[in-house]
């Protein structure tokens, strides 16, 4: 298996297999997550979040008969009026599972939501701590009419990308700790936006491990056969998954240090901190102001704003072997953990929201103006608002 760990300018290798955990799929889709079912309180996007029950006697989720596919969509129905607050459904969710390190996570996705004011995003937050403590991975996000994917790494002070990454990436910014976090731009092309969704989708993978965090994207034509081949019950390896898009070699961030164990997050928010603030609004394909996308009926604006989502597959490490011979667990946890469960009824803020400041350390300057939210595990998180329109602004 390529890890991808870059030392002295040449990958350090190691062979394992990745055995199956869980596979999100079909009409069992949604039964394994949780539904937000609350305001958009950490991006502050025009959106309210609903619960399941909204969610399905709306249609804002639902399986597709003709394909099997999840459908996760903003609502494209409902006529909005213009008000002093003004809000429309969406969706999101979060698994009841958390994965650990040594997990691979691989998404096959035909369409991803995009258009003017939206702003959809699929991420991991770390469980058990305050945001950013626990970590977040980035995997899907991107806003407006933009074309290329992002991906990022939230942290607290002290992880960075290492500046000689393997990677066919563009770095925008190297520390983790930054509001819009230790960012990297895709440079394949059919990654977001409606490239993305003529090209019949793709896939993009995970690797949470030690030795590093990775991330992958092939368009649908360029997916690897051991991914293309494979079903719920096959096991992975990454030996033809070719260089990462997205490399965080442990050279440059400990992993296990800043990372636990992490869910997965859905979501769609629209306008907000980033797509919504009027600079990034107007120079990614967008005129106008955004809330008057929200007002109205919704139609034909939010026809695009939607997941198409074939399948999430989850893996957990088997004992790998090094290129020097000696065996060993490429992890803190084997295919035989048992998952951690975090799932709760109490509101679960996005940590790819509100910064806690450039620094990412939790604010508590008294004349700056703080939100209070609780995060999944019921422990108040402070945020500080003043930094919300740095984050993505790169």
């Amino acid at each position: 298996m390529l890890k991808g760990l870059l030392l002295s300018g040449f990958f350090s290798l190691s062979l394992a297999i990745y055995l199956p955990v869980r596979e999100y799929s079909g009409t069992d889709f949604f039964s394994a997550w949780d539904y937000y079912g609350y305001i958009d309180n950490t991006t502050w996007g025009n959106v309210t979040y609903v619960d399941q029950n909204t969610g399905t006697s709306q249609g804002l989720t639902y399986i597709d008969p003709a394909t099997g596919h999840a459908i996760i969509k903003v609502d494209n129905t409902t006529n909005i009026p213009a008000a002093t607050t003004v809000n429309r459904n969406s969706v999101k969710l979060t698994t009841k599972d958390a994965y650990p390190l040594g997990s691979l996570i691989v998404i096959d996705v035909s369409h991803i939501p995009y258009g003017c004011s939206v702003w959809p995003s699929f991420w991991t937050l770390g469980t058990g701590l305050l945001w950013p403590l626990a970590g977040e991975i980035d995997i899907i996000e991107a806003i407006n009419n933009l074309q290329a994917n992002q991906y990022a790494l939230h942290t607290t002070p002290g992880c960075y990308l290492a500046s000689n990454s393997f990677q066919t990436g563009n770095t925008l910014q190297t520390d983790c700790s930054t509001g819009q976090g230790c960012l990297v731009q895709e440079t394949k092309p059919n990654s977001f936006g409606s490239g993305f969704a003529q090209a019949g989708g793709g896939v993009f993978a995970t690797q949470l491990d030690v030795s590093g965090i990775y991330m992958w994207f092939w368009s649908r034509s360029d997916i690897p056969a051991s991914i293309s081949q494979a079903n719920s019950s096959s096991t992975m390896n990454l030996t033809d998954w070719g260089t990462p898009t997205a490399a965080y070699p442990s050279s440059a961030c400990n992993i296990t240090q800043y990372f636990q164990p992490q869910n997965l997050v859905l979501d769609i928010t629209l306008c907000g901190v980033w797509a919504g603030v009027p600079s990034i609004y107007n120079s990614t394909g967008c005129s106008g102001q955004c809330i008057d996308n929200v007002i109205g009926s919704g139609n034909p604006i939010y026809n695009d704003a939607y997941w198409d989502i074939s399948y999430i597959r989850t893996y957990l490490a088997s004992t790998t072997t090094d290129t020097s011979g000696d065996s060993s667990s490429s992890s803190t946890s084997s295919a035989s953990s048992v998952l951690s469960s975090s799932s709760s009824s109490s509101p679960s803020p996005s940590a790819s929201s509100a910064s806690s400041g450039n620094d990412g350390s939790v604010a508590s300057n008294a004349a700056q103006p703080i939100a209070m939210v609780n995060d999944r595990n019921g422990a108040t998180l402070l945020r500080n608002m003043d930094f919300a329109f740095v984050i993505h602004d790169v």
